[in-house]
């Protein structure tokens, strides 16, 4: 009988099982994939976070490297790896839960190839960023171009001399808008203004201010847990003032082979690409009541309201708004390993009481 089972060994995962150390409680990390990397390995090659490494570690382990540089993609995949091996987490990799299901004193995991776990608590650090949310438009279905989630963008090098529109206006839809445009013809079609952010402000890093509010629960003022500040050091809005990419309102639907635009005109459109986020991807929550009728955690904190044991780490806006960060996890993990620790000691306890 396991006291905590941790599902994910990503940031949030890993995060977690730090402030266990502790505690006196042992923890077992399940980790669908082989390596322990979250979700960073199948993000586009030349992503780089928008937050300098000073401000992209976990707790106990600074971020390699200069303080102000800002880490790619496959850097902080190593960092994960790193990370864990550091403190010498028990990481089962390869093993995807299928199903949990809650007894009277206990959970019992259903995993995939077919092992079964108990665990007194359960902690669901699998993030937020593996179930791609892409909107349908009015002729979608008979689009006969390449339509795609960001998630699926890997290179510039796949879309080289083609007309592309980007949907979307978050960093990733304005970052993957810029390189593109550079080898392509590219539209960054947005519903709203995009909110730029000075990447440096008086003289320091923007996250440098934003770390300042990291412990104030404020996660609720983030519309479904996203943001959608882009920061920029100037070079995204001057490439859009010269109209590389080009920024207009979104098409209103798709025709067989390409757009149409408010306008009322069409236009042959080569690859369409959703950089609209992503939604919680909970399959083996699925028939509880840890989950509403939107699919979203019903927690506070991160402590089910529902299903007193279990608990989520990773979500956006879970209490800050650097929750869904590698800014923002550790203290989230922190509030909730102290929750889980009392709710094991007095399980007649229900829920989250304090908002520190």
């Amino acid at each position: 009988m396991l006291d905590t089972l941790i599902i994910g060994a990503g940031q949030a995962g890993l995060a977690t099982a730090y402030h266990l150390r502790n505690t006196g409680l042992n923890c077992l990390l399940l980790e669908a994939a082989q390596k322990n990397q979250g979700s960073w390995p199948t993000y586009y090659n030349s992503l780089t976070l928008f937050s300098p490494a000073r401000f992209s570690a976990l707790p106990g382990l600074p971020f390699p490297g200069k303080p102000d540089h800002y880490p790619t993609r496959d850097e902080v995949g190593q960092y994960l790896q790193n990370y864990a091996k550091h403190f010498r987490f028990p990481i089962q990799t390869g093993s995807r839960v299928i199903k949990i299901s809650a007894l009277d004193s206990h959970f019992e995991i259903l995993t995939h190839p077919g092992e079964t776990l108990q665990s007194r608590s359960v902690v669901v650090a699998s993030g937020p960023f593996n179930r791609p949310h892409v909107p349908h438009f009015p002729g979608q279905e008979r689009y006969t171009g390449h339509l795609l989630h960001s998630s699926q963008y890997q290179s510039w090098e796949d879309f080289a001399g083609k007309r592309v529109v980007v949907v979307g206006a978050g960093n990733s839809a304005v970052q993957i808008a810029c390189e593109l445009a550079r080898h392509a013809t590219v539209t960054l079609a947005t519903r709203n203004n995009i909110r730029f952010a000075p990447q440096k402000l008086l003289g320091v890093d923007f996250h440098h201010h934003l770390s300042l509010i990291d412990r104030l629960p404020l996660g609720h003022l983030l519309p479904l847990g996203n943001s959608s500040l882009v920061f920029d050091t100037g070079t995204y809005q001057q490439a859009i003032r010269e109209g590389k990419p080009d920024q207009r309102q979104v098409f209103q639907s798709f025709t067989p082979h390409g757009v149409q635009w408010s306008e009322g005109n069409s236009e042959k459109v080569d690859a369409v690409i959703f950089a609209t986020g992503f939604l919680p991807n909970l399959p083996f929550l699925e028939g509880t009541p840890a989950l509403d009728a939107r699919g979203f955690p019903v927690q506070k904190q991160g402590a089910s309201l529902t299903m007193p044991g279990l608990y989520f780490v990773g979500l956006s806006g879970q209490r800050t708004l650097a929750s869904a960060s590698l800014r923002g996890v550790g203290q989230d993990a922190a509030v909730v390993v102290r929750h889980l620790k009392n709710h094991l000691q007095h399980p007649q306890r229900k829920g989250i009481t304090s908002t520190h």
